[in-house]
């Protein structure tokens, strides 16, 4: 485990042979602040250079929540500063390209509300089990920025256009069921369920064809790479928006728990 000692913000620990499992930890339903978030992009290629793991389970620590999505201090950082708003734009950007790099499978337990960096890893995971109850959101529009991260990625190639555009455009919420209705991850089940059957999936993985599977995942995913430039649009859009005037009234209303009234910025 010594290769993973430094990262503080992240629980990992080997709970089943072959099996690495990553603990998304922090207050408030475990938002990701500047330590958490540029951990959560550099961890991958230690894991992808670490041959005694043979699948990866990422969750959030305890039964309340996957993760909250950035942390209010991180989002004030990149709309204050341009060298923040330059330093998280880059950890973004590895975020993707190592979740979509990483060799090893990937299963995620979204075991309670997911939105932002850390819904990231969710929805590149290789297989995705959420609980009925659980509440995924891209939360960037409400933020006052464009829906950057993943979703202009993943999202219309597991939903369709349509139902991308909707939940993305409007802000709104999927429940773990809606989710799995219309395609955004591999199963849904009870929620006291989810952590008992990702890692049942993630020991089978590990159980199986290391060669096979790798090449397998490396192969499918090159959907991903092959729209590479529209991912990267997105980000440069919604790291744009960091620098605009909507932020500052998003990050208001989210603190005063109200709906925002966004400036006429055009």
């Amino acid at each position: 485990m010594a290769a993973y000692d430094d990262f503080e913000t992240l629980a990992i620990d080997r709970p089943s042979d072959g099996v690495l499992r990553i603990q998304l930890t922090g207050p408030d339903l475990h938002a990701v602040g500047p330590k958490g978030h540029a951990e959560l992009a550099d961890v991958w290629p230690v894991i992808a250079r670490d041959e005694s793991v043979r699948a990866v389970l990422i969750r959030g620590e305890g039964e309340r929540a996957f993760s909250a999505g950035g942390s209010f201090d991180l989002v004030e950082q990149m709309a204050g500063e341009y060298a923040d708003r330059t330093r998280v734009l880059r950890e973004a950007r590895d975020l993707v390209r190592n979740l979509i790099d990483l060799p090893q499978p990937l299963v995620a337990a979204i075991n309670g509300p997911a939105a932002g960096a850390g819904l990231v890893t969710a929805m590149l995971a290789d297989i995705t089990v959420v609980g009925r109850k659980t509440k995924i959101v891209d939360g960037h529009v409400r933020l006052g920025v464009a829906a950057g991260d993943n979703a202009a990625l993943t999202w219309p190639l597991f939903a369709g256009m349509p139902k991308a555009k909707y939940h993305l455009l409007l802000n709104e919420p999927l429940t773990g069921e809606e989710a799995e209705r219309i395609g955004m991850v591999s199963m849904c089940v009870d929620d006291d369920q989810v952590q008992d059957k990702a890692m049942a999936i993630a020991e089978r993985l590990a159980a199986g064809s290391v060669p096979s599977i790798q090449y397998t995942k490396h192969a499918i995913n090159n959907w991903y790479r092959q729209n590479w430039s529209i991912f990267d649009a997105s980000l440069g859009y919604e790291f744009y928006g960091f620098g605009g005037p909507d932020v500052a009234e998003g990050v208001s209303s989210l603190r005063e728990k109200r709906d925002p009234n966004f400036p006429d910025g055009r």
